[in-house]
């Protein structure tokens, strides 16, 4: 692999135990791994990339996506729905996805991730209409480029059984725990700088059984990868939770097995102090998802005692349906704001905000040891932003990229590779990939 040089970035943020800034840095980039960081080091057989007038942070890491749901956005019926009502409104537009929609909408979710800065996404794909398979978003990574966490999620409770889905759109629970297995075999990778792992994701607690919760757990757990799934959304959530179980979420989690440093939960806005301290002693990780959670009223996560507590956040954009965008810079922004509306201005720095949405997001999908900081021996995934544009112009600190910086990358690195350069994906045609999601949702919308 060509070797890369960095060279002469205005400001580098590294992440790294110390805070280290830097000005003026270069950054040697060799096989996919960061190997040196100085100033004035020489350029000799390596690609050079022109830092100048640009701020490089590791690369945004997003911990909670539904990558199909970008052929729904906006979708009438459900804009101003809660989650459950805005659910019945998509399952069945969803139930007529087949292949070729769950890879174009997630060619297009990834590619709108690559721009805002993200390196590495998990994705939660939970229905399988019409022959659609998880192999269709790993194919659809591998050719955007990103690193890639999908989860192989599932709903095995339709309304017939009292569940939310429709039936079309659930699976028998032995052929689920099937598939999980053959997708684990087929595409996990456990190595060091590995570009995909797999992980099992029943969708929730409202949509599938106890006993596949309870085996999901101890087939993941048996093949060594990790577990994840939607948690304490909202108000209905929690109702739900103590109808049904007699208990809170988090209770209902531990008793099948759902917490430790191999499990994360997507939302959380609705857990107590309980659930967090018990989040907190077994490592369970939590996905944040500020913009999903205001636009479906579900309210405001508590992330400043999550934090305070020590338990993992990262930050997830969650579907298109439901945020309406895939932009993790702004996610990033809306989760130090939030935090500020619920807690007061001094809840969460711009800094702060920028290391949840890159070590933290590589601590929750258990990448922490090579992802997320800028450091000799870590993953070269980077985001280089360009602050001598209008966002930035007359900025006191042009290291505090949430207050006041461009929303789009100049270039991205994913493993020592470019894969946005001068504010362009090149890894696929933007315009192609934006005409063939507009036809396939106009046929969806007709």
């Amino acid at each position: 692999m060509t070797s890369l040089l960095i060279r002469g970035a205005s400001h580098l943020v590294t992440m790294d135990d110390a805070g280290t800034e830097l000005e003026g840095a270069d950054i040697r980039i060799s096989d996919g791994v960061i190997a040196e960081i100085g100033h004035g080091l020489d350029p000799a057989g390596a690609e050079v990339i022109e830092a100048d007038g640009c701020l490089v942070t590791p690369g945004l890491v997003n911990t909670h996506h539904h990558l199909y749901q970008t052929l729904t956005r906006a979708v009438p019926g459900g804009q101003d729905a809660l989650l459950f009502g805005w659910l019945r409104t998509l399952y069945p537009i969803w139930a007529r996805f087949g292949p070729e929609e769950m890879f174009v909408s997630a060619q297009v979710g990834l590619a709108e991730l690559a721009l805002s800065g993200c390196t590495m996404t998990s994705d939660h794909l939970y229905l399988f209409p019409n022959g659609a398979r998880l192999d269709d978003t790993i194919a659809a990574a591998r050719e955007i480029g990103l690193r890639f966490h999908p989860t192989r999620g599932a709903m095995s409770i339709g309304e017939s059984d009292g569940g939310l889905p429709p039936d079309a759109l659930v699976e028998r629970e032995p052929a689920i725990l099937e598939d999980c297995i053959r997708v684990i075999d087929a595409f996990h990778d456990p190595s060091p700088g590995s570009m995909i792992r797999v992980g099992v994701a029943p969708c929730s607690p409202f949509s599938v059984s106890r006993e596949l919760m309870r085996d999901a757990a101890l087939l993941a757990r048996d093949k060594g990868v990790m577990l994840h799934t939607h948690l304490a959304e909202n108000d209905e959530d929690i109702a739900y939770s103590e109808a049904m179980f007699g208990c809170r979420p988090g209770q209902y989690a531990e008793d099948l097995g759902w917490t430790g440093a191999d499990v994360w939960h997507a939302h959380c806005v609705r857990l107590d102090a309980a659930e967090i301290d018990l989040f907190a002693r077994s490592r369970t990780g939590v996905a944040h998802c500020p913009c999903s959670n205001c636009r479906l009223g579900s309210g405001i996560a508590p992330v400043r005692a999550m934090r305070d507590a020590g338990v993992k956040v990262g930050l997830g954009v969650d579907g298109s349906a439901s945020n309406d965008a895939g932009n993790l810079v702004l996610e990033a922004r809306q989760a130090m704001l939030l935090q500020r509306v619920a807690q007061g201005a001094d809840a969460m720095s711009a800094r702060e905000a920028l290391r949840i949405a890159t070590r933290g997001g590589a601590e929750v999908l258990g990448r922490g040891g090579e992802c997320g900081q800028i450091a000799p021996g870590y993953r070269a995934d980077l985001a280089i932003w360009p602050t001598n544009g209008i966002e930035t112009a007359g900025s006191w600190d042009p290291a505090a990229l949430l207050l006041a910086g461009p929303v789009r990358v100049r270039h991205l690195i994913v493993e020592g590779r470019q894969v946005v350069r001068d504010g362009r994906l090149i890894t696929a045609d933007e315009d192609e990939l934006v005409s063939r999601q507009n036809r396939l949702a106009r046929a969806l919308a007709s």
